[in-house]
This record gives structure tokens, sequence and C-alpha cells, in this order.
């Protein structure tokens, strides 16, 4: 252990020790946010026409991880204080005591400048600069700005998750085209219906801790509207690619078959009957909206390695 200050002050004029385990600070990376932010960044690595030297993608997918960590350290810094009064984020390392805020801070602004650092020297800036825009992007515009200031937080603020599979395009080709940004857009249409499901069954924690999500600024109702006029939306976003010649029929298949899906889940939201507290179809769809994520973008990398792979085999 070793004695450090209690976020870059003192407590009760002391020094206190740091009792921070290596545990508490993987849990600073949000893991779980991380596996999908590089997973969704590998798609776009392996999508992208240009087939990467394996070491240089292990280092673009290693970089950008660390990117995400770095992100979320950042974003439990500064949000120690409501995450405090939420139950679904209480027990996180900062507000438990765990990690001091200072140590937290620290430990995100090193990992941001070894991740943007990395995968500039050793892939391309373009990747690089894509990774340090979105490290910015949600730890200061989303979590310092939009997150307590607008309900239109996670719209806006939903820009930094969806950069990843642009970052892993960038890094592949050093460039980017219509496809990633496709990709990107699947992305940033999807996250307020997932989140706004979401905030419908812990409206009491949002508005306990001031932050003003839809459901607390402008109503449940008006929100299930949202959240299905995203839905009609994202749909037919993401089955754009294989209307746009870039993947097979196995893929524009999948897409439609899981954006009936999506809808009729957010159907069920819209719906609703208000006397249903429990909210089940609101926790319905957000468990949906996982899954649909990881099945949109892992039917894009089976249809873009079946493609390389027949491709070589001269299919």
């Amino acid at each position: 252990m070793a004695l450090v200050e209690n976020g870059g002050g003192y407590e009760d004029g002391r020094f206190r020790v740091s009792e921070a385990t290596a545990g508490d600070f993987v849990a600073l990376l949000k893991p779980r946010v991380m596996s999908l932010v590089v997973f969704t960044a590998f798609v776009g690595l392996l999508a992208a026409p240009v087939a990467p030297n394996p070491l240089i993608a292990v280092i673009a997918i290693l970089s950008i991880a660390v990117g995400a960590g770095a992100s979320g350290a950042l974003n439990m810094w500064y949000d120690a204080d409501i995450d405090a009064v939420m139950t679904r984020t209480a027990a996180r390392p900062v507000p438990s005591g765990k990690v001091l805020p200072g140590e937290a801070l620290i430990f995100g602004l090193v990992l941001s400048a070894l991740s943007v650092m990395t995968l500039g020297v050793l892939v391309n800036w373009l990747a690089a600069s894509l990774l340090a825009f979105t490290i910015f992007f949600y730890a200061v515009i989303y979590t310092m700005w939009l997150k307590r200031s607008t309900p239109q937080n996670i719209v806006i603020g939903g820009a930094a998750g969806a950069f990843p599979p642009m970052i892993g395009w960038a890094a592949a080709t050093g460039s980017l085209s219509l496809e990633s940004v496709i990709l990107f857009l699947v992305i940033f249409l999807w996250t307020p219906p997932h989140f706004w499901a979401l905030a419908l069954f812990k409206c009491e924690d949002y508005a306990r801790a001031g932050i003003p999500m839809m459901p607390n600024v402008v109503g449940e109702a008006s929100t299930r509207r949202q959240i299905f006029a995203y839905s009609l939306v994202v749909a037919p976003v993401a089955v754009l690619p294989w209307l746009l010649g870039y993947t097979t029929a196995f893929y524009g298949v999948t897409a439609i078959l899981l954006g009936a899906g999506f809808l009729y889940y957010a159907w069920k939201v819209l719906i609703m009957a208000d006397a249903d507290r429990a909210m089940r179809p609101a926790k319905a769809l957000f468990g949906y909206s996982l899954l649909y994520l990881f099945a949109i973008f892992a039917a894009y990398l089976g249809d873009a390695v079946y493609e390389r792979a027949a491709g070589l085999a001269g299919i």
C-alpha cells in the first residue's frame, strides 16, 4: 500500500492509506462496457477491405481497449458524487472508497496518453486521433457537460460509444469510408432506445442523482414514443450494408430478423400500461438491445470473414 492524498487533498489533516487492489483498478475500466467496445472495434478492423498485419491488429485492439478503459476511469472519477447516491453504481470503486478520486484521475489520464500514443506510433495517427477524440468526447463532452445538463445527453453522448468500429477500420486502412460510417450510425441510433429503456426502470435512481434523463424530464409516455421512433430508424439502417452491396444476403436477412425483434420489443414498451410499475417491457427491451447489437456485429463479422475466405479460395 502507498501513502496518497485523498483526491488531491487530505482527510482529517492526514494522509490516507490507499487500500485499492488490482481488482479495484480493473473495475474502474468498466470491463463489460469495454468488451462491447473492443468487439465492435474488432469487427470494424476485420471488415475493412485491407487485411492488417496480425501484430498491428493486436496492438490496435489492445490500444482501443486501454483507451476505452481510460474513458471509464475518468467517468468514474468525475461522477463519484452521483454514483454514490444511485443503487446501480454505489458499489463502484470511487464512491465505495476503495479507490481514491486522485488515483482514478491519474490512472485514467495515464492510460489515455498511453493508448493514444501507442496507437499513433505503432499503427497510424488517424486511428489514434479518433481514439483521442473518443476519450475526450466521453470524458469531457458527455460526462462533464451533457450528462448533467440535458435530457439529450445520451443522444449526443452516444457518439462516443459509436466510434470504435471507425477506429478499427482506420487502424486497418489508414482511412475512413461510408461503410465504416454506417457501422457508426448503427451504434449511434441504437444507443437512445437502449439507455432510455434502462432509464425507464431506473427513473428514481436518476432522479435521486439529479440526472436529467428523458423519463424524468418529459415523462414516461413521451420517452416510450421516442424509444419506438429511434427503433424505427435503427432497424432499417442496420440493413443498409446489405442494400448497398457491402455484405451478402446472410447478413441482410439476419439484420432484418433482428430488427423485427427490436421493433417488437420497442412496440411492447410503447403500449406498456402505465400501471406496470415493474417495467417488464422496458427491462425486456434493454436485455434484447444488448443481444441485438452483439448479434448484428457478429453477423457482420461472420459475413466479412466468409467473403474474405471465399475470395482467397477463388470461389
